[in-house]
C-alpha cells in the first residue's frame, strides 16, 4: 500500500487520503483546503484511498450482504455508494481502518451527475469523505447528530433544530467576527466534546459552489476541530420580527436534537450505508448510540429554545446576556 499523500480531519478521526484522480482532489481541497500541504500532527486512524483503477473489484470468494454488498471476512465492497458513481472496498490495512473507492458510474447516474452537478458533488462527499468518518465515530462511540457548536462571545452553544431554520446564517455571522465552529450542519458527539464534520458554509450570500436552495458555498475559515458546548440551544423560526429565549425541557430538547438528526436531509442514505458496513464487518453499533447521546447533553446542559425572527440579522452574540441570566 502507498503511502496517504495528504490529510484532513473530521468528526474526530485523523484520515490520510491518497488520491489518484485530480477532479476528486479539487472535491476534498474544498472540504479541507489545506488537505495536500500540511503534515499530520498526529497518526492516522484511518485512510481514503480514491483508485485511478477503472475495474470493478474482485468479488470471488464473497458472500452477497445485500443488494449491491457482498462481504468476506471483514471485507466489505458496495457498489455505487448512495447512487455517486463511486464503489467502496472496506478492509483493515496496516492495521488501519482503510476505504477504497473506484469511479464506476452506471450510465443513468453518469447522465444525472451532468444534469444536476450541485446534486453530484453532494453525494460524492457523502460517500468519499462524510459517511466513512461518520461511521468510523460510531465505532468509537460518537454518535452523528445534526447540530454544529460554535463559541459567542462567553458562550459555546450547541445549536440545534430543523435544516433551513438559520443555523449556517447564525453561524456565518459568529465567524465574521472572530468567533470558532466546529462545522456547518453535522458533528459527532459522545454527549460531552462534540467533534465536527469538516464541511463548507453554505448560504443564500455564499460565494462560492452554487447549491439547493440557491444557496453558495463559503470556506469556514474558524473552523476547529472539537468544542465542549457548554448549553444547547434549540433554535425555531418565528413568524414575526421580534425574537424570544426561554428554558427548555430537557425531554423536548432530546426530542429536537433526534428528530432533526433523522431528518436532516444531509443523512438521508447515511443510515444504509452504515448499516451495511457493520453487518458486513461486525464492527460497531448496529446502530450509533443518537438518543443516549443527545439525552446525556439535553439532561447535562442548560436547555434553552431561542425563537428567531423572521428575518435574519440578529447576532447569537447578542443573545449571550439573556442566555446567561436564564
Amino acid at each position: 500500500m502507498s503511502g496517504p499523500r495528504g490529510h484532513f480531519t473530521s468528526a474526530g478521526e485523523n484520515v490520510g487520503v491518497d488520491c489518484r484522480l485530480s477532479w476528486v482532489s479539487r472535491l476534498i481541497r474544498e472540504v479541507s483546503p489545506h488537505a495536500f500541504t500540511s503534515v499530520a500532527a498526529v497518526p492516522h486512524t484511518c485512510y481514503i484511498h480514491v483508485e485511478a483503477e477503472r475495474d470493478a473489484f474482485d468479488l470471488r470468494g464473497f458472500e452477497p450482504l445485500t443488494r449491491g454488498a457482498w462481504q468476506r471476512q471483514g471485507t466489505v465492497v458496495i457498489e455505487n455508494v448512495c447512487t455517486s458513481g463511486f464503489d467502496l472496498l472496506y478492509r483493515t490495512e496496516d492495521n488501519r481502518p482503510t476505504f477504497r473507492f473506484r469511479w464506476r458510474p452506471p450510465l443513468r447516474d453518469r447522465v444525472a451527475s451532468a444534469a444536476a452537478p450541485s446534486r453530484f458533488v453532494l453525494l460524492a462527499r457523502a460517500a468519499l469523505l462524510q459517511y466513512p468518518v461518520l461511521w468510523l465515530a460510531s465505532v468509537h462511540g460518537r454518535a452523528p447528530l445534526h447540530a454544529a457548536v460554535c463559541t459567542a462571545g462567553s458562550a459555546t452553544p450547541l445549536l440545534a433544530g430543523p435544516g433551513g431554520v438559520g443555523k449556517s446564517t447564525l453561524l456565518a455571522a459568529e465567524l465574521a467576527a472572530g468567533s470558532r465552529a466546529t462545522s456547518d450542519n453535522l458533528c459527532v458527539s459522545d454527549g460531552a466534546t462534540a467533534w465536527g464534520l469538516a464541511e463548507p458554509l453554505k448560504l443564500a450570500a455564499g460565494k462560492g459552489r452554487r447549491m439547493p436552495h440557491g444557496r453558495g458555498e463559503m470556506q469556514m475559515k474558524e473552523w476547529v476541530p472539537e468544542l465542549r458546548p457548554d448549553r444547547l440551544v434549540v433554535l425555531r423560526r418565528g413568524l414575526d420580527l421580534t425574537y424570544s429565549i426561554r428554558p427548555s425541557d430537557p425531554e423536548a430538547a432530546t426530542r429536537s436534537l433526534v428528530t432533526g438528526t433523522y431528518t436532516a436531509g444531509e443523512l438521508r442514505r447515511y443510515w444504509a450505508v452504515a448499516a451495511t458496513l457493520t453487518a458486513g464487518t461486525g464492527v460497531g453499533p448496529a446502530h450509533p448510540p443518537i438518543e443516549s447521546v443527545a439525552r446525556r447533553l439535553a439532561f447535562d446542559l442548560p436547555c434553552l429554545e431561542v425563537v428567531l425572527p423572521s428575518r435574519p440579522g440578529i447576532r447569537l452574540a447578542d443573545l449571550v446576556s439573556p442566555l446567561e441570566a436564564a
